[in-house]
């Protein structure tokens, strides 16, 4: 019986023939079949972690921590003015306490001065001034030394920071503008001036 040579398959000879439908090659191995990727967890696998799983950022941490590390610094900052100011008023009012203290010391002699010439009173009246105007002088010694010199000279020219004009006369032996007279003498200079001096100015003609 004569043989026949096998006929190649059609479909992968004639690249024009048409394959029915339903009939084409299978999906390889090597390829993922389609459709929506499958979650390991729901095969029982462990699934990847989502976003938030991991926690805070690293960033974010060190962010949180240099926050309250400033904000320990900042309150700290505030105790330590405040213990400042408070030590610093304590101070200044201890400052004040020792003045007052050194001030009043001074003018002690001053005042036992003044009662020995009250236990004198009825002597010579003459020695009685003479005691007195020493007070005086004591006492003046005393402004000088806490920095407050006394002003009453007379024959000097105006001055609108050291004296204290209360009245105008007319003086013909005396320039005009210049001190006539002193009714209550100044004590101290400039910032530390406790009160100008009191007095009368020859009238300008």
């Amino acid at each position: 019986m004569p043989t026949h040579p096998q006929e190649p398959d059609r479909a992968a000879s004639d690249p024009g023939a048409q394959v029915p439908e339903g009939a084409g090659p299978g999906p390889r191995g090597d390829l993922p079949p389609p459709g929506p990727p499958r979650s390991g967890a729901a095969n029982g696998e462990p699934g990847e972690p989502g976003p938030d799983a991991a926690g805070p950022a690293p960033a974010e941490e060190a962010y949180t921590t240099a926050i309250q590390e400033l904000e320990d610094r900042w309150r700290r900052a505030l105790a330590d003015l405040d213990n400042l100011r408070k030590r610093h008023a304590r101070e200044r009012e201890r400052e004040r306490a020792v003045e007052r203290s050194r001030t009043a010391a001074a003018f002690l002699p001053v005042l036992d001065n003044l009662e020995l010439a009250l236990t004198h009173a009825g002597a010579d009246p003459g020695a009685i001034v003479e005691g007195v105007r020493a007070v005086r002088d004591q006492a003046v010694n005393v402004l000088e030394l806490l920095g407050y010199p006394r002003h009453a000279e007379t024959g000097v020219a105006f001055d609108p920071a050291r004296h204290e004009v209360v009245g105008v006369v007319q003086d013909p032996d005396a320039p005009p503008g210049t001190v006539v007279e002193v009714l209550r003498p100044g004590y101290g200079d400039g910032e530390r001036q406790l009160r100008p001096a009191a007095v009368t100015v020859a009238k300008r003609e």
